[in-house]
């Protein structure tokens, strides 16, 4: 009965302090199949590649209003917007 015990509340504690997973959404182009309410998918880095995913099966794209772009991507965007100086 000890051992019972012992193996139940050692998987509590496993279950408990294991890492949560997490829906990899922090992208900017979602797709909401059907009429909106049907499903949605915010895991598209491009419009085109959404629509790609959209068609034939019916629904639309949107920009992500949860999308936040990291560190990295906003240092290299800003990279790229730099013109040189006439």
């Amino acid at each position: 009965m000890k051992r019972l015990l012992l193996g139940l509340g050692v998987t509590a504690a496993m279950i408990a302090l294991a890492p949560r997973a997490q829906a990899q959404s922090n992208y900017p182009w979602c797709a909401y199949y059907g009429t909106g309410f049907s499903g949605t998918n915010c895991g598209f880095t491009s419009f085109e590649q959404c629509l790609e995913n959209v068609r034939g099966i019916g629904g639309f794209c949107q920009k992500n209003d949860w999308y936040r772009p990291s560190a990295a991507a906003q240092q290299s965007g800003a990279r790229k917007r730099r013109h040189p100086q006439s």
